[in-house]
């Protein structure tokens, strides 16, 4: 059930991102509008994105095997820094597009583009709380990347309606400044989807290089364990993101007179403790210690 509803979530956002682009494309050229040009080219860039965290998806639910013991989480990870990367390359494209629409004659808004822009980011609003929530819910790297997507989205075509309505009033109102509106709004938002950008990029890189989990979440586990009454003491804690799910090294010391037999019943002890508190965790790996008095 959570595999099959990421996957519609993904599904949708793909379809609609295609739907999206053709509207976008073909109206910014049919009355020159170079924002919702711009956006539409971004939203090419994320039918491209949208398919890598589909693929991703699929493949970091396969289980573990003999090449990838530790499963394939990681590939929503690959998907989500991908992602970022044409976001990026989106921006520097919407900047280009609107310094370029600056030093040319400002052409004359059109109602059409104002109600294209407006579809678009009330469609692309509900497409990120979708996604986002769902992606949370299911702690899937390549759905939250989705959403962020449609998140930057939002940012473009919030500009592009602001732009193109003050282009609108200019224009009824003979105020020759603002005419420019739909290129200065694209410059706007470029920066907030560069920012965005960098910050899934930041993240993507932080997981992929095993960066350990936040500090809170570290003391949580140390509470866990401690709660345990065997454990005299916590040598070492580690945990780090494997895409969707985490995994957590324990080493504790218990004490030198326990059998083997007990050693296994405490370390499962721990590792239910851990699995039963935090839900994302997917594998504990437990080493112990002999405990001196």
């Amino acid at each position: 059930m959570q595999n099959s509803s990421s996957l519609l979530a993904l599904w949708i956002s793909l379809i609609s991102n295609v739907a999206l682009t053709v509207i976008k494309v073909v109206v910014g050229i049919l009355f020159n509008s170079q924002v919702l040009i711009a956006d539409g080219i971004h939203n090419a860039g994320d039918v491209i994105a949208t398919f890598a965290a589909l693929t991703s998806s699929l493949v970091s639910k396969k289980p573990a095997d003999k090449d990838h013991p530790y499963g394939h989480g990681k590939a929503e990870v690959i998907a989500s820094g991908i992602v970022a990367i044409i976001l990026a390359l989106a921006a520097l494209f919407m900047v280009y597009k609107s310094i370029e629409a600056l030093f040319e004659p400002a052409v004359e808004a059109s109602i059409i583009t104002l109600i294209a822009a407006i579809i678009s980011l009330v469609w692309k609003q509900v497409l990120y709380v979708y996604c986002i929530r769902l992606g949370r819910e299911k702690n899937s790297k390549s759905l939250i990347a989705t959403a962020n997507d449609h998140l930057a989205d939002v940012y473009a075509s919030i500009a592009a309606v602001v732009g193109i309505g003050v282009a609108l009033i200019g224009d009824r109102y003979d105020l020759p400044f603002t005419q420019y509106g739909d290129p200065i709004a694209g410059l706007i938002v470029s920066y907030f989807v560069m920012k965005l950008a960098y910050e899934m990029g930041e993240e993507s890189i932080g997981v992929l290089m095993e960066k350990s989990l936040p500090a809170e979440q570290l003391f949580q586990l140390e509470s866990i364990v401690r709660a345990v009454p065997q454990v005299k003491r916590i040598d070492r804690i580690r945990a780090r993101e494997h895409g969707h799910y985490v995994i957590v090294d324990v080493r504790v010391s218990i004490s030198n007179d326990l059998t083997i037999k007990e050693g296994h019943d405490i370390s499962r002890i721990i590792k239910v403790s851990i699995m039963s508190e935090m839900k994302e965790v997917e594998e504990v790996l437990i080493h112990l210690n002999p405990w001196y008095e």
